[in-house]
């Protein structure tokens, strides 16, 4: 059975989401349709290709992604379908797969050119489920589009090294839930300009020589949990995706706090790892 997935900036409240999954399942009945997320800020590019990148490869190879952000046709934001690692994804042409194909590079790439036989204002409902449906049923992407070899690029998405690699400069690219905040410079990237040396991780008030594997790594299990301090303590990470994350242990923006509320960072903020000779 092929599997649809949503991912856009519809939010619960509105009919968006609800209307596409029932075109969908109008066109296709036997399709499976999961949610990924209808959370993405509006027209957050970067956040909508982080939580796609994190997402897909958990699903069956051959499964079609949707990603509704920023997706109205104009001569600038073209329309696309993307093979990729045996993925299809059918999205805007606006840097959404820039961060995908960074990594990986697409087996096929086409702009979708059905819309004279389609009038709509509302393309994720009817041009991306048509094309979703199509490729479904073991459609080609050469039929619904002419195949193209680049896709736009993001800006931030890798970080930068200065010349004399003692420093690299990256910017937070994501929020999560918890409020935790998630640059833009991966576990490999950072390994390879540190080739060991000390380091210490730098953004806005936040300051840290010590990058950890699990969010409890700084806890001293031995002493009783009512005599320790840990809950709102600041650290660094490698969260499970392999980026370099500012956290609060045990966060919560409503009521402990999070690295977002109590050290006033953002989306586009600074994070640098200095590196320091022994």
């Amino acid at each position: 059975m092929a599997i649809i997935t949503l991912t856009t900036d519809f939010g619960e409240k509105d009919h968006f989401a609800g209307a596409v999954k029932g075109a969908i399942y109008s066109e296709f009945p036997e399709l499976k349709i999961v949610d990924i997320s209808h959370s993405i800020s509006p027209f957050n590019i970067m956040e909508a290709a982080y939580v796609i990148q994190n997402a897909y490869s958990s699903f069956p190879k051959g499964t079609i992604h949707i990603i509704g952000i920023d997706s109205e046709l104009s001569p600038e934001n073209k329309h696309i379908a993307v093979k990729l690692d045996d993925h299809f994804f059918i999205c805007a042409n606006n840097g959404i797969m820039s961060m995908l194909c960074s990594e990986i590079a697409p087996e096929r790439i086409v702009e979708i050119n059905i819309h004279d036989k389609i009038e709509s204002n509302f393309p994720v409902l009817d041009v991306f489920v048509k094309v979703a449906c199509h490729i479904a049923r073991g459609g080609t992407l050469d039929v619904i589009g002419k195949v193209i070899t680049e896709i736009k690029p993001i800006r931030n998405i890798k970080p930068y090294v200065n010349d004399d690699k003692t420093q690299i400069m990256g910017t937070i690219i994501y929020i999560d839930n918890y409020g935790n905040v998630v640059s833009n410079i991966r576990r490999n990237f950072f390994e390879n300009v540190q080739k060991g040396r000390r380091f210490e991780v730098r953004a806005r008030s936040f300051k840290s020589q010590i990058i950890n594997e699990k969010y409890s790594d700084f806890i001293n299990f031995t002493v009783p949990e009512e005599k320790r301090h840990d809950v709102g303590t600041g650290l660094a990470v490698f969260n499970s995706s392999g980026y370099l994350e500012i956290a609060v242990y045990k966060s919560n923006p409503q009521t402990t706090g999070s690295a977002s509320s109590l050290m006033g960072l953002k989306i586009n903020d600074t994070v640098t790892v200095n590196f320091f000779k022994d």
